[in-house]
């Protein structure tokens, strides 16, 4: 059975796709949740338009996500943090420290949950941290942890 997605789903795919689909699947799931519509000839007619408006959207996402990471790339952020005399941290720079020095030092508010793969920070030094603002914009941040 042929579906017009209402929402993005894993999997399946995007919002205003149009999909084939078992029938059980849409009949039991997607269509009862309001995930998916039956295909008919106006509806992917409608289809268009909605995925027209999703790829506006998603390059103006992009954009600004570019923007952001071209001006945080070349920033060092300085993160205070007490340490022994062998450079290992008392406590650990986690990554809500990391999005609250982005937010002081240059002004910029990120999801801490775009960071990727960040372990806790513990030791001295300077650190790269990657982030993903967009599936397409991918960079790394530089932390440095300084002894208070």
């Amino acid at each position: 059975m042929k579906v017009v997605l209402r929402r993005d789903l894993s999997g399946l795919g995007k919002r205003g796709d149009v999909v084939e689909v078992a029938d059980g699947h849409a009949r039991n799931f997607l269509v009862p949740t309001g995930r998916a519509i039956p295909a008919s000839p106006g509806l992917t007619s409608q289809a268009v338009a909605m995925r027209r408006g999703r790829d506006l959207r998603d390059a103006r996402e992009r954009e600004a996500a570019e923007s952001i990471a071209q001006r945080l790339v070349p920033m060092v952020f300085t993160i205070p943090a007490r340490a022994g005399r062998d450079g290992r941290l008392f406590g650990s720079v986690t990554s809500s420290d990391v999005v609250e020095a982005v937010a002081r030092q240059a002004g910029v508010e990120i999801d801490r949950h775009r960071l990727l793969d960040h372990e806790p920070l513990k030791s001295l030094g300077t650190h790269e941290v990657g982030v993903r603002l967009h599936p397409e914009v991918q960079f790394h941040l530089t932390i440095e942890v300084v002894s208070k």
